[in-house]
């Protein structure tokens, strides 16, 4: 089972967030960073987290510096990450970034249940 780690600003997005990761089999473990610097600190302390679902627009570290740390870090730069956004036009350069894929805001069950699939199967 899987460690994911979800990053996002808003606390109310975190907690729909967990509650449709919680219903996926493969997710055992759920942590929960506030923001891009919290989820660098969380991924360079555990070395145990199997994916990312990661805010792009958020105050102190943005999800953009987030990816951007995470690919020039040897350690971390395996790891999945979903970016998601209510800003589409961050999608480019999200996944140019280093995202391995999007989810628009709001996000619905449906839709990451099946991203989650497609990230686990590779």
């Amino acid at each position: 089972r899987l460690k994911a780690l979800v990053v996002d600003d808003d606390m109310i997005n975190r907690k729909l967030l967990a509650a449709m990761l919680k219903k996926h089999p493969n997710i055992g473990e759920l942590i929960e960073a506030s923001n891009g610097q919290e989820a660098i600190t969380l991924l360079r302390q555990m070395d145990d987290i199997d994916m990312v679902l990661l805010d792009i627009i958020m105050p102190i570290m943005d999800g953009i510096a987030v990816l951007q740390i995470m690919n020039s870090d040897p350690k971390l730069q395996s790891i999945p990450v979903i970016v998601l956004t209510t800003d589409e036009s961050k999608k480019t350069e999200a996944l140019n970034s280093g995202a391995n894929d999007f989810l628009a805001k709001p996000v619905r069950e449906q839709d990451i249940m099946r991203k989650i699939e497609r990230l686990t199967s590779l």
